[in-house]
């Protein structure tokens, strides 16, 4: 995501895009489970629909709950079925919190073509006539890509699994 060396210097990154330089996280019942040093940290959606703005709040730094009193309190909810099947809302969240999406969304080619970070769409599909699809977060980092999943119910939120993953389209993320 950044130049070699310039992780050592706190104040030449973006803050809110790193989450914790912590080696542990907490999961939903308070357990500590390794992060292995990594910069960029899952958050755990807490509501079936909350996929959107779990992925915002892994990119802004945030907890899920503060996250999500930030989106309702600009009037957007994870209920809202326009966030899983439209950008504007999690665009409007990104731009609130101080962070650039680039502008359109962007056709995916392949892993190794995407913008560290990306907000990618997968399990893309109609339903009533309607796309709909789940966000998560791409990143690269310290030689390694993963992707950051929202869902409750994985046994990790670090996916490498990218042959099972079926990318439509992405959001570049920018540092202002």
């Amino acid at each position: 995501m950044w130049p070699a060396g310039l992780l050592s210097s706190a104040t030449s990154i973006r803050p809110s895009l790193i989450l914790s330089t912590r080696d542990y996280g907490f999961g939903l019942n308070g357990e500590r489970h390794k992060t292995r040093g990594r910069i960029v940290k899952p958050v755990i959606q807490l509501q079936p629909t909350g996929c959107a703005i779990a992925s915002v709040a892994a990119i802004a730094g945030l907890s899920y709950p503060k996250a999500k009193s930030i989106a309702n309190s600009i009037g957007i909810f994870a209920e809202d079925k326009k966030m899983w099947s439209e950008t504007s809302h999690v665009r409007s969240l990104l731009k609130h919190l101080g962070i650039k999406p680039g502008s359109g969304e962007k056709l995916f080619r392949s892993w190794e073509a995407l913008p560290n970070p990306a907000l990618l769409s997968i399990k893309w599909h109609l339903e009533k006539g309607r796309p709909v699809w789940h966000w998560v977060v791409f990143v690269r980092e310290n030689g390694h890509s993963y992707v950051l999943d929202s869902k409750r119910s994985l046994r990790t939120h670090y996916r490498t699994d990218f042959g099972r993953m079926k990318p439509k389209w992405y959001i570049t993320i920018r540092k202002k």
